[in-house]
């Protein structure tokens, strides 16, 4: 092709057509430095799943076509570098999104809304009879705590616990009104009917075991 230099055929050498990972892992970057322009479908969506895969598959005869290069050395260094790069950016987005979803349980732990729901599970007898004095929450706390400057807020929280008994569930939802945050609904699934602590919107089911 134009361009190439005359000891570059046109075809890729049968040792250098291999998966790419630098074409996988870095993508449209990786076609941007490559002069292969395809990999920017990796902007469309649904498009860019399967792209993914073919740029791994079909990357390295790209590249090979489309950019000189002075021999196989060189094309091998060069392509060997860019699957280093991508693969330490893969880490990285992995160890980062570890780490959100690892902060995520501690922040909503943190919140009054979820101190509160914990503190009226605790206190329950009925809970106490189905799980054991020693209710204790797990790590993996979903769910969403939101806050106003006006003393406003919601939280929705989705608890796992435990005792010496067994283990269940919390669901809650809190309003926060003038600073105070005061429980809505308090539910927790522990083996037999749902025990309802608290249902002042009246969403609880008929079956439901109610506090008397």
């Amino acid at each position: 092709m134009a361009g190439q230099p005359l000891n570059q055929p046109a075809e890729i050498p049968a040792e250098l057509d291999r998966w790419n990972w630098g074409a996988f892992f870095l993508n449209w970057i990786w076609g941007i430095g490559n002069s292969t322009f395809i990999a920017l479908l990796m902007f469309v969506p649904l498009v860019n799943i399967v792209m993914l895969f073919v740029l791994g598959a079909k990357g390295s005869r790209w590249a090979w076509q489309n950019v000189s290069w002075r021999d196989a050395e060189h094309f091998r260094r060069v392509q060997r570098n860019w699957a280093i790069a991508g693969f330490i950016v893969f880490v990285v987005g992995l160890v980062g999104i570890a780490a959100v979803v690892g902060i995520v349980p501690r922040l909503l732990k943190s919140s009054d809304a979820y101190r509160l729901t914990m503190e009226t599970v605790r206190a329950d007898d009925r809970v106490k009879t189905a799980l054991g004095d020693d209710v204790d929450a797990g790590y993996w706390v979903l769910g969403s705590v939101q806050t106003g400057w006006n003393g406003s807020g919601d939280a929705q929280l989705s608890i796992p616990i435990h005792g010496s008994h067994g283990w269940g569930w919390v669901m809650s939802h809190a309003v926060r009104s003038a600073g105070k945050w005061n429980l809505r609904l308090l539910v927790v699934m522990a083996g037999g009917a749902p025990i309802v602590l608290v249902d002042e919107d009246h969403f609880a089911s008929p079956d439901a075991v109610t506090k008397i």
